[in-house]
């Protein structure tokens, strides 16, 4: 038997869910490791890398200075030096090979480590530019001397550059001081060793240009990877989440239309003979919960092509709930509902409270064994509070299931509206299930 008193009115209708560390600053960009798809050091360690934008300046200046050369050594010099010429043209195009070498092997995984392989293009081309300095005999071939600093910081950094700078520089002056004599009174020397010197600074400003460059692309590249991998998590997540929310909502609703129409089947079954007429009510009700069960199904079809899940009124369907979980037998449940009305309470809200008092009407009908269920709903100006109490095993009854899914689901529902959900035994047997759903919550 069910029996309801309202204490106010209630309006009718009321609103019814480190992964890679960033390259050092002061370290060129072939002296970090490799990143694998998920920010781990590859196990491959690969040549050098100079920057897209600086690999053009050997060839370059590898260039003008062999036209330099070439113009000087067939039209200005006199008599034409062939075996000069001809060496200093080894030495150029031996220049151009090893560029070419170091070309082809920086997308070649290599066998020795980065700064030893840098270290042996340096020694390789220092002999070369000598020869080509020594055979050349316009001086314009000492501009190659530039390029040791240049491609030494992005294999070791700007301290070893800026120390080889020094030293191209205190080679120069020993030239000059061993070969001319009072060189520093002569006008054209010293402005050569000014350019030269103007050439060594720009050429580590340029490398530092471009190491910086190819430092932001590799940060940019880590965080573009980072943001890929945070996406795919916050996907995967969110897949998680909506499979507990339906989850949820299949237990609360279908779960529970379901259970009373087993609870109702039994009833008739046991009636059948001894009071027809009760077994007839207990089958009306099954099929009563069985048509609720359906309309749940459209309802939730219907959510998921809308914004949020459409307004209920919650003391109609609390009042509707109970008259068919209570009959006019066992057991009695009394329904209670009070306060301000819905006014206020958002959709998840008022779903939220509706489907824990399904949960706990549930529990208390085919667990517990209660005979008397009270079923109690305020709803105030700053929280709604539902509370349900039964006479039945309780809590730490031996029939009692424990806390189980639907216990579960009802807390983490409640819990993401901000609310809370107590379970504790009831004075003299029974149990006491409190649910309070701030008003803002849902809304």
């Amino acid at each position: 038997m069910s029996h309801t008193t309202t204490r106010s009115a209630v309006p009718g209708t009321g609103a019814a869910a480190r992964p890679g560390a960033a390259p050092r600053p002061d370290a060129g960009p072939e002296t970090q490791p490799e990143t694998g798809p998920e920010g781990a050091p590859s196990p491959v360690r690969r040549a050098p890398v100079v920057p897209a934008s600086a690999r053009w300046v050997g060839v370059v200046l590898y260039t003008a200075v062999l036209l330099g050369g070439l113009y000087y050594g067939l039209l200005v010099e006199r008599p034409v030096a062939a075996g000069r010429l001809a060496g200093f043209t080894a030495a150029m195009a031996a220049l151009f090979a090893l560029e070419a070498l170091q070309h082809r092997r920086r997308s070649r995984p290599a066998h020795r480590p980065p700064a030893r392989e840098a270290a042996g293009l340096l020694l390789a081309r220092l002999p070369l530019f000598v020869a080509a300095v020594w055979l050349e005999g316009s001086g314009v071939a000492r501009a190659l001397y530039v390029l040791i600093p240049f491609t030494a910081y992005f294999a070791f950094g700007p301290a070893v550059a800026l120390a080889l700078a020094g030293g191209c520089t205190a080679l120069l002056l020993t030239g000059y001081t061993l070969t001319v004599p009072g060189w520093y009174a002569e006008a054209e020397y010293v402005s050569d060793l000014v350019m030269f010197v103007l050439g060594l600074a720009m050429a580590v400003s340029m490398a530092a240009m471009a190491a910086g460059e190819q430092r932001g692309r590799a940060r940019l590249e880590e965080s573009h990877r980072r943001l890929s991998a945070y996406a795919a998590r916050v996907a995967e997540l969110s897949t998680a989440a909506e499979r507990n929310r339906l989850a949820r909502e299949i237990h609360d609703s279908l779960g529970h239309h379901l259970t009373a129409v087993a609870i109702q089947l039994e009833k008739a079954a046991a009636f059948s003979d001894r009071d027809p007429p009760v077994a007839a009510r207990a089958l009306a009700d099954a099929r009563w919960s069985a048509d609720r069960a359906l309309q749940e199904v459209r309802r939730s079809v219907r959510a998921l092509g809308e914004d949020g899940t459409p307004p209920f009124s919650l003391p109609e369907a609390l009042a509707d709930l109970v008259r068919h979980a209570g009959g006019r037998d066992e057991p009695r449940i009394d329904l209670d509902i009070g306060g301000q009305g819905a006014d206020g309470y958002g959709p998840a809200a008022l779903t939220a409270l509706y489907r824990a008092a399904q949960e706990g009407l549930t529990n208390a009908c085919r667990h517990a064994a209660a005979t008397r269920i009270s079923v109690s709903l305020d709803l105030g100006p700053s929280a709604a509070r539902l509370v349900i109490g039964d006479d039945g095993r309780g809590p730490g009854g031996a029939a009692a299931p424990g806390e189980g899914f639907g216990l579960r689901a009802m807390r983490e529902r409640v819990g993401l509206l901000g609310g809370t959900v107590t379970v504790a035994a009831r004075p003299g047997g029974g149990t006491v299930l409190t649910v309070t759903v701030p008003r803002a919550a849902g809304a």
